[in-house]
């Protein structure tokens, strides 16, 4: 019996999968970012983290691509690119708007939400895709809006840390619920969770 060669797996990747890689590797750069944000206060490492996520959203649009040019699209690559959406689209943006400032109670559970929403969102593609693409290569429509739809929350938040608008001065305020902290900002993660696992047809491009 032949043993597999110590990382093995690492050969077995396409080209697309190392652009799929680099999706990941920017949501956890935001990730650190925010980290070193809440240590120091600068407010460069919260646009850096916010810039990040678009730069994902390129590596992203260019797996999908690229695995369609060289025909090598694979199972595998599917459950890399939602993992790394995750990451990128889900876990980071929600930890960028922690570091903005909504860290109430309220703001927690919202987040959490939108994360939760998006891996849902996620799942369901995953298991659906062969579903939604009618007997050929590629899915016709999404159902729900597609998670990288985060970047326009993103842009919400480095529009808020570009006008120094964090912490207290973050836009709309900060209301109490049942003596909780709310920032009434953090309603479009939830309108976003929302529309993420709702059953809205968007034709894919």
């Amino acid at each position: 019996m032949t043993r597999p060669k110590p990382f093995s797996m690492i050969r077995e990747f396409h080209l697309a999968d190392w652009f799929t890689l680099s999706n990941a590797f920017c949501g956890v750069g935001s990730l650190f970012s925010v980290m070193t944000y809440l240590q120091t206060r600068e407010v460069l490492h919260i646009l850096l983290a916010c810039s990040l996520i678009p730069a994902a959203l390129v590596f992203d649009v260019l797996d999908g691509r690229i695995a369609r040019w060289r025909a090598q699209s694979s199972a595998m690559g599917r459950e890399l690119d939602s993992l790394a959406d995750i990451i990128s689209f889900g876990v980071a943006p929600a930890i960028i708007a922690y570091g903005c400032g909504m860290q109430g109670l309220v703001d927690r559970i919202i987040l959490v939400f939108f994360v939760a929403c998006g891996v849902s969102r996620l799942a369901r593609y995953n298991v659906t895709s062969e579903k939604l693409s009618e007997g050929g290569d590629k899915v016709k429509y999404f159902e729900g809006t597609p998670i990288p739809t985060s970047l326009l929350l993103v842009v919400v938040l480095a529009a808020a840390a570009w006008h120094d608008a964090l912490g207290e001065q973050l836009w709309l305020g900060v209301v109490y619920v049942a003596g909780f902290q709310f920032h009434p900002l953090v309603l479009m993660f939830a309108l976003s969770g929302a529309l993420m696992v709702s059953r809205i047809r968007i034709p894919k491009l």
